[in-house]
């Protein structure tokens, strides 16, 4: 018990130095925390791997909320020509550009490219706070997908990205949904995310709030083994519901 109490001082004592609004539990004894948005952090530099639907979606509303973004996938054409319709905060570049330029990476491909990534930019992207909206899908990504959600992919993903500060997000709702949600009223949407890392779940617990959601921490980041389609987590709910689903999962 005395090492619970010290663990929550401790954490209670990081969140207030941050400036973040609430959550002064530990991880371990509160696992369905939403960390409050760190509101000292400022505007942040995200780099996308992966430009498509997910991507450039959620680069655009980053913007709109004054972070800067650059663009990356294999079109660069197709990058260059995103950034230069999103105005002066948008850019584009290379994956390694990306990857080097981002405080804050959104990963949003083809889950068979994940392990590429992790071959060629590992270096890059170790230390750094990552947001895997990838999912595994076996018809599309086949061995890999198989492999990733057999293992979890929550759990494959930090095999194929040692040491990068991984959060799982974005997994459970559809693109096309993403721009309506800061225009609702009322209760917001869920969206269940897991991580390891307390300071990577704040951070993208502040953007996933910009984009008009309410982030739900359900566990540890094997439990990203939930966020992908097809789960009972898949599709609109609020977070109260999120959490009562979650309980009949452990």
């Amino acid at each position: 018990m005395d090492d619970i109490r010290s663990k929550q001082q401790n954490r209670r004592i990081f969140l207030k130095a941050a400036g973040a609004a609430a959550g002064t539990f530990a991880l371990s004894a509160l696992p369905f925390m939403a960390y409050a948005a760190t509101e000292s952090a400022g505007k942040l530099k995200i780099g996308t791997i992966g430009s498509g639907r997910i991507g450039a979606t959620l680069g655009e509303i980053w913007l709109k909320n004054g972070h800067q973004v650059m663009f990356s996938s294999l079109d660069i054409v197709h990058d260059k020509a995103l950034a230069a319709k999103l105005g002066p905060n948008a850019r584009a570049g290379t994956s390694r550009e990306a990857a080097e330029f981002g405080d804050v990476i959104l990963l949003a491909v083809p889950y068979r490219a994940v392990p590429q990534i992790g071959k060629d930019l590992g270096g890059v992207l170790k230390g750094k706070v990552l947001i895997d909206a990838s999912n595994p899908i076996v018809p599309r990504d086949g061995e890999v997908g198989t492999w990733a959600r057999e293992k979890g992919a929550g759990a494959a993903s930090a095999e194929l990205l040692p040491g990068v500060r991984i959060v799982r997000a974005f997994n459970a709702i559809g693109f096309a949904k993403l721009p309506e949600f800061s225009q609702r009223q009322g209760e917001r949407v869920g969206m269940p995310i897991a991580g390891d890392d307390p300071k990577a779940i704040e951070i993208a617990s502040g953007l996933i709030r910009e984009v008009g959601l309410e982030p739900v921490l359900i566990g540890p980041l094997a439990m990203g083994r939930y966020l992908i389609p097809g789960t009972a987590l898949g599709g609109e709910r609020s977070a109260d519901e999120i959490k009562k689903i979650v309980a009949t999962l452990k």
